[in-house]
């Protein structure tokens, strides 16, 4: 974790935006990972993640969760349990095949490079890398990927040298109750042989 940025006293607090992009760490759990839909209890743990992304850079969180809505169905138990712990649930709807939920999150990563703030973003989708990468240009404002490592699209990994920082999810974000049946590069001061056997 990271200090925080130095305030000004009356300054309005710093944020860290927390964008889930719902859809794709589902389907990279399911179809990557597990390679089955994933059980109730296999799904992270929502209300660790924007803990988690409190702690990173120690400061207040607005949590945003976007769901693909254009069946004109809401999972309204699982809304409510967002709504429960703090996200604002974004469902949103297209006329065609137009890929809802990513262009929602393009125009909410593009609206915050009006806004003073830090942003999480947890997806491996490639199709954020022009947003996120205006955002690294701004000196004032962090910028980190929270997902599964082995799966984030390649081209962010470049963006960690302009100062992009990768949280796993499972590792870092601590957000599953079960160990995953992942094979992934570990460093060895986060290896635990106690996991494995």
């Amino acid at each position: 974790m990271s200090a925080p940025f130095p305030q000004e006293p009356g300054q309005t607090p710093r944020r860290t935006y927390l964008i889930v992009d719902g859809e794709n760490i589902d389907a990279t759990l399911g179809m990557n990972v597990l390679n089955r839909r994933p059980a109730p209890e296999e799904r992270p743990r929502w209300d660790r993640i924007s803990a988690f992304a409190e702690k990173v850079w120690s400061q207040n969180v607005v949590p945003l969760f976007f769901l693909n809505a254009t069946s004109g169905q809401m999972p309204m138990p699982f809304v409510q349990a967002l709504l429960a712990m703090g996200y604002k649930p974004i469902p949103l709807a297209a006329q065609g095949s137009e890929k809802v939920v990513d262009v929602g999150i393009q125009r909410t990563l593009d609206a915050l490079m009006d806004r003073p703030g830090d942003v999480l973003l947890a997806s491996h989708d490639g199709d954020f890398l022009p947003q996120i990468e205006a955002l690294l240009d701004d000196d004032d404002r962090r910028v980190g990927l929270l997902g599964f490592r082995e799966f984030v699209n390649a081209r962010f990994t470049d963006l960690e040298q302009r100062g992009l920082v990768m949280y796993d999810l499972e590792a870092d974000a601590d957000a599953f109750t079960t160990m995953l049946p992942r094979v992934r590069i570990i460093p060895i001061e986060e290896f635990d042989p106690l996991r494995y056997l």
